[in-house]
């Protein structure tokens, strides 16, 4: 059991949350839920023991294996992919070359009676009830199991980890996590770069195999699959619900309401009571009373209703400037890279105005054919894009392509020229970065900070064809909801790249499915395209390719 007792935040001056306690027991799932830079990366920290309170404190047994899995990765190594994993049996390893090298020592010393001696043979015992207590492992088998259902090929296990890119190598990290069975996992985002397999493969193993797991993610469908219980982070509080998201949603809608009736009840017995006070507070005969009904008043708990958070995101793209009928046409589209073909003799058109979605698991060239209708790669075949087509483009990796060094008013107004210029302010702060938040500097933010703060660069100027490669990822789910608003206004042409399965459903109307170096193209939207392939839900997209 690890305990949180009267944790507090404060950054210069201002609280991010105050008096929060709470029990993590030995086998609980919790949602860490709460709005964007509401402090759930900063208490996952705290937990962790990477950043320190200003108040309270966080008590763990002594032998507590605590692990954290962060947003972003900041480290670089030499590493094979395989050598890298197994260093989540370091520990073990390490323990095993100490056992050897003291009975090493032992045979060779003399000096038996030596309290030097009677040390080292106490460390030995110490060691090796350790040791021997362990359950006997074949490490390279666990290794190979985790990385595969992470979505590794052994093809992969030899290949140096800088040949990854950063969703990749945040997989090797999960996987050294995974394998160290601690009593407590803290995920930060860990669905974000990954594909529906892999993030099936982790459900079934957080569900089935972990310990306690603490989570921070954006997807709803995964949070309501593994979780048993809520803490929402808002306002500089927590609601802590032995409930799933969904089902703690309806329940806190209760509890305010309940709230809202006693407060008014209350409000409406407090203002009789004090015009009682005030109409007879100079009549002798009812002194008592008055002086009774004042103690009243001064006694009473008043009852406070939860604050609802309402800042919101209000985002609306601009009028798109027509295009021509086609703005992309695919014929006969091949790329590959070495011997590896990612497609072959691809075709697709997408008309004006269409919403489109392209599906399929990671590595099958969905991202691949974004770069080449960006004109980022070479290719084989043709590519056209239609008449007065103006881009913009949001890459996977568009928050990480931020300075660091600059403000938030810094990042937008080197980029904004012309009327816009005077406009910067208003929309720093539709997107909640008004004010004194203007000033902070990128690196403070959080990461569905930073995406809030790329994705405007999308509004900056009018566009007509919005590509978006996983857009969604480090963003609330409030937050998240309101971007798909906005792409449903949107006017112009959309294609959409995304793993996430509530994000698609609803927007896409039509599905572009990648697979076997091929594109297929589908003429419904996802739930159409869902029944049409007999499948439950997208998950099975990526299942049968």
């Amino acid at each position: 059991m690890i305990s949180i007792d009267a944790l507090a935040v404060e950054f210069s001056g201002s609280t991010l949350f105050s008096d929060v306690s709470f029990v993590i027991n030995e086998n609980d799932k919790i949602a860490l839920m709460g709005k964007n830079g509401a402090g759930k990366s900063t208490l996952l920290k705290i937990l962790a023991g990477i950043n320190k309170p200003t108040k309270g404190s966080v008590s763990a047994p002594k032998e507590a294996v605590i692990a954290y899995l962060p947003q972003h990765l900041l480290t670089e190594d030499k590493c094979t992919v395989f050598e890298e994993t197994s260093k989540a049996f370091q520990t073990i390893f390490s323990m095993k070359e100490e056992i050897d090298a003291l009975n090493n020592e032992l045979t060779v010393r003399t000096d038996y009676d030596s309290d030097e001696y009677m040390k080292i043979i106490e460390r030995v015992s110490e060691l090796s009830e350790k040791y021997y207590s362990i359950e006997e492992i074949n490490y390279e088998a666990e290794v190979e199991k985790v990385l595969q259902g992470l979505g590794f090929l052994r093809s992969d296990f030899n290949r140096p980890t800088s040949e990854f890119s950063g969703g990749w190598r945040m997989r090797i990290e999960l996987a050294k996590i995974l394998l160290q069975k601690p009593d407590l996992i803290l995920l930060d985002e860990p669905t974000n770069h990954m594909d529906i397999d892999s993030i099936e493969w982790l459900e079934d193993f957080l569900i089935n195999q972990a310990k306690a797991v603490v989570v921070i993610s954006h997807d709803r469908a995964f949070v309501d699959t593994i979780t048993t219980r809520t803490i929402e982070v808002t306002m500089g509080r927590i609601y802590d619900y032995k409930a799933k998201y969904s089902h703690y949603l309806e329940l806190r809608k209760d509890r305010r309401s309940q709230q809202q009736k006693q407060f008014e009840e209350q409000q409406k017995f407090i203002a009789e009571t004090t015009e009682f006070i005030e109409r007879f507070k100079g009549t002798y005969s009812k002194t008592l009373q008055v002086q009774s009904r004042v103690k009243m008043l001064e006694k009473l708990e008043l009852v406070e209703v939860d604050e609802v958070d309402s800042s919101a995101l209000r985002l609306k793209f601009p009028p798109a400037p027509r295009s021509g009928n086609y703005p992309v046409t695919v014929n006969e589209l091949t790329k590959k890279y070495g011997d590896h073909t990612v497609f072959e003799k691809a075709s697709l058109t997408i008309e004006r105005g269409q919403k489109v979605a392209f599906v399929g698991k990671n590595g099958e060239g969905k991202s691949t054919m974004i770069k080449a209708i960006m004109k980022e790669i070479d290719i084989e075949g043709q590519l056209e894009l239609g008449h007065n087509v103006q881009i913009g483009y949001f890459a996977q990796n568009q928050a990480a392509l931020l300075d660091e060094n600059l403000s938030i008013y810094e990042t937008i107004d080197q980029i904004a020229v012309g009327d816009i210029r005077t406009k910067v302010k208003d929309i720093l702060g539709a997107f909640m970065f008004g004010g004194e938040i203007a000033q902070k500097k990128v690196k403070v933010l959080s990461g569905g900070e930073k995406t809030r703060l790329a994705m405007i660069k999308l509004l900056l100027e009018p566009v007509n064809l919005l590509i978006l490669d996983e857009p969604t990822n480090h963003l609330d789910m409030k937050t998240k909801d309101i971007i798909k608003d906005a792409l449903k206004a949107f006017d112009g042409t959309l294609i959409l790249v995304s793993h996430d399965r509530d994000f698609l459903d609803g927007l896409a109307t039509k599905v572009f499915e990648f697979g076997n170096k091929r594109v297929k193209e589908h003429f419904e939207d996802v739930k159409g395209f869902l029944a049409k392939k007999k499948m439950d839900s997208l998950k099975e997209i990526e299942h049968k390719n």
